[in-house]
């Protein structure tokens, strides 16, 4: 197996997580009351039950690197997610950003932003 590391995100309810990233494209690898694994191809996301979060105040992120951000920008827009500057969950459209990479964004129901990078 190749060397990799995985983000690990807050969820106030695994279960309702689960069926967000699931109309997405994940599927369950695991799942447990203290722990969820959520697969989509090569992509791995992990997340740990927090309750008590609030959506509008976490600093929770990482970044998802794939070969086809428009790919995965257009499966979240089928899944119904707002392009919206507002609220949670949203998306915003990718676009080339002053660093050269195109970037899209997606903040889940939880408030964890997911950047979309578009692989070089």
């Amino acid at each position: 197996m190749v060397d990799h590391a995985t983000p690990n995100l807050p969820s106030r309810d695994l279960d309702a997580t689960a069926g967000f990233y699931a109309a997405l494209g994940f599927a369950t690898a695991y799942h447990d009351p203290g722990w969820l694994i959520l697969e989509r191809g090569t992509l791995v996301l992990e997340f740990f039950p927090d309750p008590g979060m609030d959506p509008a105040s976490t600093a929770s992120s990482c970044c998802l690197r794939v070969d086809d951000v428009d790919g995965l920008y257009d499966v979240c827009v089928a899944a119904g997610l707002p392009a919206t500057h507002l609220g949670w969950p949203r998306l915003h459209p990718p676009r080339v950003e002053d660093s050269g990479m195109r970037i899209g964004y997606l903040v889940d129901a939880d408030g964890n932003l997911l950047r979309l990078v578009q692989n070089p």
